[in-house]
């Protein structure tokens, strides 16, 4: 099978097209004739050097697919063989084969391409196992979403939405921010400009914002603090910022705070199967009924995933980049 390899840790040129055997599923899995495969922000870690493979996974990048299930171990499930499915993997996803759980396979949602499928696993599971779960974002509450313009923020901002939050979002130009607006926040915040912490205690009378959810830490977070209402809960995805914060402890202490975060990848799959048993509860409905979408910003060919890293790391786009497969 055709597949894109690290052919060792560097810049986006270091994708190079190659030859794979075809994987071969385990019990429990299924192999998955991929049609398109999401890009995401671990995917650009790990060709870096910074995101060391989990035991056992595929070294080829890719945690998220769309496409026909060809064979494997249907135990448990309601798909069969022909099903065109959407799955989390642990990696593997820049190939024309995959192999995935079954587990963490879903239906693609009624109405939706492959390609728009191949963009929903990774964000929907991070967001709801962090924001819904960790941060148990509650009716009446509110949410803060940094980097509301990526794949993360656009999947944020409309689930929270979608069940009826106030939702605030920041991002990196006045377009961008309109961009969050037209998806469901209520304000989008320019952080070259304005201050997230002044602009959100004036939207909420003083009080601030119950959960935020934050991929940049560093100074962010001593920020943030003061951003949170009492009770509030800070969950931290990932580190763009740096991994080591001011925190005022006295705060945490005075105001019940909670300082929380986790990664995905490296969890379990019964884990991955509750949150994928919750998505299609809860989430799938609202995207079949279009008050949730995808956003995809742009469609590139397996063999352009090169152009594709060097979108994403320019930041210059709003939404998920997606490599079309067949």
């Amino acid at each position: 099978m055709r597949a894109i390899e690290i052919a060792k840790p560097g810049p986006p040129d270091v994708l190079k097209l190659c030859d794979r055997p075809v994987p071969t599923p385990k019990a429990g899995e299924v192999l998955i004739k991929v049609h398109a495969a999401g890009v995401n922000r671990p995917d650009i870690l790990q060709r870096a050097g910074h995101y060391p493979v989990p035991l056992g996974a595929s070294d080829l990048p890719g945690l998220e697919i769309a496409g026909e299930i060809v064979e494997g171990d249907l135990t448990g499930s309601d798909f069969k063989i022909g099903d065109v499915v959407c799955a989390l993997v642990q990696g593997g996803g820049y190939a024309e084969y995959c192999s995935a759980p079954i587990q963490q396979c879903l239906p693609i949602p009624k109405g939706l391409s492959p390609v728009e499928a191949a963009a929903l696993p990774e964000t929907f599971f991070t967001v709801w196992s962090n924001v819904f779960d960790r941060a148990e974002l509650a009716n009446g509450e509110t949410l803060l979403v940094q980097g509301g313009s990526s794949g993360i923020g656009v999947t944020a901002i409309q689930m929270a939405a979608a069940m009826g939050h106030r939702v605030f979002a920041t991002a990196g130009s006045d377009e961008k921010c309109r961009a969050c607006e037209a998806l469901g926040a209520e304000r989008g915040i320019n952080y070259h400009t304005e201050d997230f912490v002044e602009t959100v205690k004036a939207a909420t009378n003083g009080k601030g914002v119950d959960v935020i959810l934050d991929m940049v830490a560093g100074s962010y977070v001593e920020r943030e603090i003061n951003c949170l209402a009492d009770d509030g809960r800070l969950a931290v995805i990932a580190v763009l910022g740096g991994s080591k914060a001011a925190v005022d402890v006295g705060q945490v202490l005075r105001r019940r705070l909670t300082i929380t975060g986790s990664t995905l990848r490296p969890r379990s799959i019964a884990f991955k199967a509750a949150i994928a048993q919750k998505l299609r509860e809860r989430i799938w409905p609202l995207i079949e009924s279009g008050r949730i979408k995808p956003v995809i910003y742009r469609v590139f060919a397996l063999e352009d995933a090169v152009q594709a890293h060097a979108l994403m790391e320019s930041s210059t786009h709003i939404g998920k980049i997606v490599l079309k497969v067949v």
